[in-house]
């Protein structure tokens, strides 16, 4: 394990395991810059198929690290672009891929999370998943392509009640909605996944290439929704709602945006 990212070879299927248990893996720096590396080595790497991308200790990702985003408040925008452009990097890892990636969500996938598990090409959830967008909650705008990826799955009305209220919805639910491919029980979203991913890696991978590359393209410009993200992520940050949202979230107490 470097980094807070464990990097392990299955046959054709690359498992990518997000691993820091205080946070309940959180996406940090480190595992951020791992990740990308592990991404383009899997991608042009002809003895890798397809990729598995997970969590451990019964927990997909709690999302951001709210104590460096609290830190970053009295920084130059620019210095916080540049550290949400880390995380959007990653998610423009896993949109550029050419082999399949498979999300295994266990546990909580919270904010910026559920944006990673989004991010991925397929989504297998255990029966007890928990999906948050959150970002409303701290007075937050989203990151890492969230809006774009549910406004492609869903009609508006789901996406506002997603983003508006932040969750949490069930895998069931995103599963009815087309959101997750796949539910399983309990621990077995990852053995669920590495059998799906095992069976893609044999497939074509040229072609299958060309066809995510295809259903990119039918989609429209996913970068440009992030490069709007991160403005407005930004703006978020710096607006009072974002410091008493994260305030409150440390102080363990219900946030008061009014009055």
């Amino acid at each position: 394990m470097t980094n807070h990212l464990a990097v392990e070879r299955k046959g054709r299927v690359l498992v990518l395991t997000m691993n820091d248990p205080d946070s309940r893996n959180a996406l940090g720096v480190d595992m951020m810059a791992q990740a990308r590396d592990a991404l383009d080595e899997g991608a042009h790497n002809a003895e890798v198929g397809a990729i598995v991308l997970t969590g451990a200790g019964g927990a997909f990702s709690s999302g951001g690290h709210l104590t460096n985003l609290y830190d970053h408040v009295g920084r130059s925008r620019s210095v916080q672009r540049n550290g949400i452009e880390r995380f959007h990097g990653w998610i423009r890892a896993l949109r550029d891929c050419p082999k399949p990636v498979i999300a295994a969500v266990e546990g909580p996938a919270a904010g910026a999370g559920f944006a990673l598990a989004l991010a991925c090409d397929l989504i297998v959830a255990a029966d007890d998943a928990r999906f948050l967008t959150a970002y409303v909650k701290v007075g937050l705008s989203s990151d890492g392509g969230a809006s774009v990826s549910l406004a492609r799955a869903l009609p508006q009305q789901l996406v506002t009640e997603l983003l508006l209220d932040g969750g949490p919805v069930t895998p069931k639910r995103l599963y009815d909605l087309g959101v997750v491919n796949r539910v399983v029980a309990s621990g077995q979203a990852l053995a669920e996944a590495e059998a799906w991913a095992e069976k893609l890696a044999e497939g074509p991978q040229a072609a299958m290439g060309r066809l995510k590359k295809l259903i990119e393209m039918g989609y429209g410009n996913f970068a440009t929704q992030l490069a709007r993200e991160s403005d407005l992520f930004v703006e978020s940050l710096h607006h009072a709602e974002a410091d008493e949202g994260i305030s409150a979230f440390f102080a363990k107490r219900p946030p008061k945006f009014h009055g």
